[in-house]
């Protein structure tokens, strides 16, 4: 970044050492508070697909389930806890665009589906990917 830094007029300098990752917005001992907010919430999550989803989004787990008011609401399950709105949710704010950017890149669900699971995963995400220009639907099912 210095040597980029006089190519741009305004650059503010070093900024990434104090910013949290997003999501990460939360003491280091603050899951176990985060993961009671979120099972209230949502009391339809067991405890094992809470933890996971606060592992990997943290704080921004609140906006990738805004709406969802019971399991249905969280669209078809394609192996391990992984749902639709999650996949919808790394599509739209994480550029995801193949089951392995899902099940590899931005997690290790991989090891958990089966060589059918994968191949519905990808089939689901080619039906719902965004043209150029254009953005997913927020909580596709």
């Amino acid at each position: 970044m210095d040597k980029l830094s006089p190519y741009f007029a305004d650059f503010a300098g070093p900024w990434t050492a104090d910013a949290p990752l997003p999501g990460g917005d939360f003491p280091v001992n603050g899951g176990k508070g985060l993961l009671a907010t979120l099972r209230a919430a949502h009391p339809y999550l067991d405890r094992a697909t809470a933890e996971r989803l606060i592992r990997a989004y943290g704080t921004e787990v609140g906006d990738m389930l805004a709406g969802c008011d019971n399991q249905t609401d969280l669209g078809e399950v394609f192996g391990a806890d992984l749902t639709a709105r999650e996949v919808q949710w790394l599509m739209d704010k994480e550029w995801a665009q193949t089951a392995d950017d899902v099940l590899w890149r931005r997690s290790k669900l991989g090891l958990r589906f089966s060589p059918q699971q994968v191949e519905t995963l990808s089939a689901w995400m080619d039906a719902h990917a965004a043209g150029p220009g254009e953005t997913t639907a927020k909580g596709a099912a």
